[in-house]
């Protein structure tokens, strides 16, 4: 098969073991990002396979409208940035493994990063020491220190794990039933919304991105944190009500570690959360190491060989298939 792999920024999936299982198919990998819709539809008029990589390109029809060759649209995960109704409309098969029980080590190890940096000013002290200045400032323990993880999935499980470990408390917010299962579990689940946040040192979000979720932090739910304390993002930036975070940050009161933003790549480089000192910020590499990026294209490409095989594996939207 003709298959074409997008947005693969630092052309690293050629280097993994995993890149090998595409041998015998045409490969062309895109190392840069084309947002305008047309223009990469010229770029891939032979495609019978497309290769995406997470979220980073949306799929939709104006895209595939002028793609007659294209057959198959293989990634891993959740899939909000693709149109499923017009790939099915224009007889696309979409195949994605929801590797359920399998949480993103990669994000959940980021986000206790950010965390440990946001709370020691590694990126300021780090500054200061080769500014020739030594020490900049004072950081804090975060030994305990109440974590609050809205959301009970399975990278906010990592995220509490890594946190047991140093010492943390650990609390708990989520939809009904993602509280009744916590409770279930004995986990410690806070008396009220506004209780979580008003007593949680550091918020961290892990929710899936969807039409039911968009918005769901509030900016009632970040004037609620105590001051000083720490929101952190490595999720998506669409689970926060718009603006409401830079607001937040603009008053001095709390303080941000993010990985997600509204719009991506972001290159403002004025945009108050790469400026304002409240906030740390990392530009989406929650996912982006070598070992995540063996693990997911392992299966993408597994995805690939399927169909080519005439037995295609994840199907999204089967009846495109049958």
């Amino acid at each position: 098969m003709k298959v074409h792999i997008l947005d693969d920024w630092f052309d690293t999936l050629r280097g993994l073991p995993c890149f090998g299982k595409l041998e015998g198919h045409d490969v062309t990998v895109w190392t840069d990002h084309e947002p305008d819709p047309r223009k990469l539809a010229a770029r891939l008029q032979d495609a019978e396979a497309l290769v995406l990589f997470r979220e980073r390109t949306k799929i939709g029809a104006e895209l595939l409208s002028p793609l007659p060759n294209l057959k198959l649209i293989s990634q891993r995960s959740v899939y909000p940035h693709i149109d499923v109704q017009a790939c099915s409309a224009h007889n696309v098969l979409l195949c994605s493994n929801m590797h359920s029980g399998t949480p993103s080590y990669a994000a959940a190890e980021h986000t206790l990063a950010l965390i440990l940096a946001s709370y020691r000013q590694i990126p300021q002290q780090t500054a200061s020491i080769k500014a020739g200045k030594w020490q900049s400032g004072v950081g804090r323990t975060l030994r305990g220190r109440t974590l609050g993880l809205y959301g009970y999935g399975r990278i906010a499980g990592a995220v509490a794990e890594y946190a047991r470990a140093l010492g943390m408390n650990v609390q708990w917010w989520s939809s009904e039933q993602g509280r009744a299962r916590a409770l279930a579990a004995g986990e410690t689940v806070a008396s009220s919304r506004e209780a979580f946040f008003a007593t949680s040192d550091v918020v961290s979000v892990h929710v899936r991105l969807k039409p039911g979720t968009h918005g769901l932090i509030t900016a009632d739910d970040l004037a609620a944190m105590q001051p000083r304390g720490l929101f952190v993002n490595t999720s998506r930036s669409g689970l926060v009500a718009a603006g409401a975070l830079e607001a937040e940050i603009a008053q001095g009161r709390i303080h941000a570690a993010v990985d997600v933003f509204d719009s991506e790549p972001l290159t403002d480089t004025a945009h108050l959360l790469l400026t304002h000192p409240n906030v740390l910020a990392t530009p989406h590499i929650g996912f982006v190491t070598e070992d995540e990026f063996e693990l997911q294209f392992s299966d993408i490409f597994d995805q690939v060989n399927a169909y080519a095989d005439g037995a295609p594996i994840h199907m999204i939207n089967p009846e495109v298939y049958a």
